[in-house]
């Protein structure tokens, strides 16, 4: 299992839509491998067991997911640590993450610095095996994506075009990462079997 983990504040807006935006654009895309990535989010300041904020999960519907059942968490060292990709929504959250577990950092990066070398990794071929390879393929790539801001807006309280531009963020993103995920996924191992 291929372990994504999304990371926010309060766990209850980006994190979430990101989370399970991920499940439904694999399930979308790719429905035999869905079941071999396991999408998972937390808030550096999680608002332990509150739902998803209404405006993020009318837009996280707008692109076709589902909230049903998401109850926010707070982040922990495990949750780092076990995880085979961590994507947090700003540079400051990259940081807490890393600060939770330190050798860590290869797997470690914004949404959309992910987004972007995870383009780079797949246009420069660099894929031996699977999807642990492409994080490290990205990991090799670091400093290397082009982005104005790699820091995703909190739309916490905003008004609904604010939740609409956050959301049309994170699943452009989401869709370049699964983009780059998905052929990692069926490239066969030394094995014969697909990786992951």
């Amino acid at each position: 299992m291929f372990e994504v983990l999304t990371v926010c504040t309060g766990n209850i807006c980006r994190s979430p839509l990101a989370e399970r935006y991920t499940a439904h654009r694999l399930e979308q895309v790719a429905a035999d491998l869905a079941p071999r990535v396991h999408a998972a989010s937390a808030g550096v300041r999680g608002l332990e067991g509150y739902p998803m904020d209404g405006r993020a999960r009318d837009q996280l519907e707008r692109h076709g997911g589902r909230a049903d059942g998401f109850l926010a968490r707070r982040l922990t060292s495990r949750d780092v640590e076990q995880a085979d990709l961590v994507l947090t929504m700003t540079r400051t959250q990259r940081g807490e993450a890393l600060e939770a577990a330190p050798p860590a950092l290869p797997r470690i990066f914004t949404l959309l610095e992910g987004a972007d070398l995870a383009r780079l990794a797949v246009a420069d071929d660099q894929l031996v095996a699977g999807p642990v390879e492409l994080v490290a393929a990205m990991s090799a790539r670091r400093g290397q994506a082009r982005l104005a801001d790699d820091d995703v807006t909190d739309p916490i309280g905003a008004s609904r075009a604010v939740h609409a531009r956050v959301a049309d963020v994170i699943t452009a993103a989401v869709d370049q990462l699964v983009e780059a995920l998905v052929p990692s996924l069926r490239r066969p191992t030394p094995s014969g079997e697909p990786a992951g």
